[in-house]
């Protein structure tokens, strides 16, 4: 078939997509693109698309702190260069020269000369969306993975292994681990608190609708806790189980850092929130709960660390007590793209690691912990996780 030919076809099967298509079908979709530009690409194509991504990571980011997202979606429709420039009493041209980017993005339409109208999907990246908070986040990340280079060569080329001291640390210039920066700046941890919204949008099935919740989680009265969300963030995983078992008996309770249980507002019935550190030995007032669970906790932190609150968790458990931990098990070979980029992320942000299978049952291992079995969702998707149940060793 003559490549003439095959651009028709392909321009035609776009045209006819539905409006509406499955996560499934949309993941299936997203690689047949990425084979085809792996085809038909250059070695020169390939390093200019990598040398210049960072611009528009930049450019995004610009748009949203000079307001160009906030005014292009007020207006309803056209906008001008000077309405834009307006908020943030900005140099025309320099406005330009960021929308020429924006608009190359497909964020804007730019119908005539210095008019400019903002596409639909840019509401998705307006507050309070975790794609804006996301926008915020690309600030501290961005420093921190092109740092890399410097810090391995400095540590002789060793895998960070310290959540107090990796490359983080070299970037922003502090003895503090991430968590404990942004919790002394609030416009960081709002973000960060909003960001973590984002794997909802993500991850296809809850860990609860392949996990026979109600034959394994059963509390013997309501006064006793049934799951206790550890590192929960603002809560909205403990609120999807509730709301998808409302009748189940027992408490919910969301642990966070005091910082961000302090955001937490209108927690439903049967869910409350404890401010405390996993890094620290565990309250007695959640002691003995039917299960604990993390969500992505441990691919914050290494080893080190993660040995230290898998034992804090241990030392409050029952023997009926149950560990649930939800993440991504990277695979042994071919590892996608995506999820590369994420360990990659969690390497230069947390010194931490996504972790393997085998490197999960290592670490449970050495924390004293049984695998009882590793759950699978009918459907893996990008971001998608599985769920490792766990009990203590006596």
């Amino acid at each position: 078939m003559e490549v003439s030919e095959i651009i028709k076809n392909i321009n035609a099967a776009v045209d006819s997509l539905p409006t509406e298509i499955t996560d499934e079908d949309r993941i299936a979709l997203l690689a047949a693109k990425d084979k085809l530009q792996d085809r038909i690409e250059t070695p020169l194509d390939t390093f200019v698309r990598f040398m210049l991504s960072t611009v528009q990571t930049t450019a995004l980011r610009l748009g949203h702190q000079m307001k160009f997202l906030e005014t292009g979606i007020a207006a309803h429709g056209p906008v001008s260069l000077e309405d834009l420039a307006k908020p943030s009493s900005a140099d025309p041209q320099l406005v330009n020269r960021i929308m020429r980017v924006l608009v190359a993005m497909k964020f804007f339409q730019e119908p005539e000369k210095n008019v400019y109208i903002a596409n639909p999907h840019v509401a998705a990246f307006m507050k309070p969306s975790p794609l804006a908070a996301g926008i915020h986040h690309i600030g501290h990340i961005v420093p921190t993975i092109a740092s890399l280079p410097e810090y391995l060569a400095k540590h002789g080329y060793q895998d960070p292994s310290d959540a107090f001291n990796g490359p983080w640390q070299l970037v922003n210039q502090t003895k503090d681990q991430y968590f404990e920066w942004i919790a002394k700046r609030p416009e960081d941890q709002e973000a960060f608190n909003t960001l973590m919204a984002i794997t909802r949008l993500q991850r296809g099935e809850d860990w609860f609708e392949f996990y026979p919740v109600e034959d394994k989680l059963k509390a013997s009265s309501p006064e006793d806790i049934v799951l206790v969300d550890i590192g929960g963030g603002l809560g909205h995983d403990a609120i999807a189980f509730r709301n998808h078992f409302p009748d189940l008996p027992g408490k919910v309770v969301v642990e966070d850092l005091p910082a961000v249980t302090a955001e937490i507002k209108d927690l439903p019935d049967g869910i409350e929130a404890l401010g405390h550190s996993f890094l620290d030995p565990q309250p007695a007032s959640i002691s003995n709960a039917k299960a604990y669970y993390l969500r992505t906790v441990l691919h914050d932190w290494p080893d080190k660390q993660a040995l230290v609150i898998l034992k804090h968790i241990r030392n409050i458990m029952s023997k009926d007590s149950i560990l649930l931990i939800n993440e991504n098990a990277m695979p042994d070979t071919n590892v996608p793209l995506y999820a590369a980029q994420i360990d990659f992320t969690m390497m230069a942000s947390f010194s931490s690691l996504d972790r393997t299978e085998e490197q999960f049952r290592k670490l449970l291992e050495e924390a004293r912990f049984s695998l009882l079995k590793v759950w699978r969702p009918k459907v893996e998707l990008p971001g998608s996780a599985v769920l490792f149940e766990a009990s203590k060793k006596e």
